[in-house]
């Protein structure tokens, strides 16, 4: 007896797509998001991811943007909860610091840059805009791009460098987290845009 395969719509078929890559990046690194392995992984085939991303740099990127908009989705929840209820800024800075670092992001995004992929950031920076404006006063609120600009960096620099660093230092893992969130805590206008103040 034979079983057939459902076949999926084409969403559905990007996001097997990208939750496979998702998994290949936090097992393997960034290196190991291929279409060959991303396909084998879903039992697709090779010409089926082709189909729906071109090549693996696009695939890499479609991911990093994949990230990128589920973190700054969760971002805008918890922004919004924060505005009607308990403000948590640190739950905040773990989201992004944990999706440049444990989610892959960090590592993805430098691996498509040293690829020679400059567009790699792309998706990050256009899902992060996003989140701008939905929280904050879009593009003429200068110090909230500042404050992101300044949160992003150190979650980046932390995801490729922060262990190695903090245990040569003698500081605690997290310490760069610690740092980022007082900072932002000592922002007023991006205290009282986040619901802190």
């Amino acid at each position: 007896m034979s079983i057939t395969r459902r076949r999926l719509s084409h969403e559905e078929s990007r996001s097997a797509a990208l939750e496979a890559a998702r998994a290949l990046l936090v097992e393997a690194g960034p290196a190991a998001v291929t279409l060959k392995a991303v396909s084998a992984r879903m039992g697709r085939t090779h010409a089926n991811l082709l189909h729906h991303f071109g090549s693996a740099a696009d695939l890499q990127m479609a991911l990093a943007g994949h990230i990128a908009a589920q973190v700054c989705d969760s971002i805008a929840e918890i922004v919004m909860k924060n505005r009607d209820g308990e403000p948590n800024l640190q739950l905040v800075v773990d989201m992004v610091f944990d999706a440049f670092d444990t989610a892959g992001a960090g590592s993805l995004a430098t691996w498509m840059i040293l690829s020679g992929n400059d567009s790699a950031l792309d998706p990050v920076i256009d899902a992060i805009h996003e989140l701008i404006d939905e929280i904050g006063e879009g593009h003429e609120d200068k110090s909230m791009h500042e404050d992101t600009l300044m949160l992003v960096l150190m979650a980046m620099g932390d995801a490729l460098l922060g262990a190695p660093m903090a245990k040569a230092l003698g500081l605690p893992r997290d310490t760069a987290r610690q740092i980022a969130t007082k900072q932002l805590l000592a922002s007023p206008r991006l205290a009282a845009r986040l619901g802190f103040a």
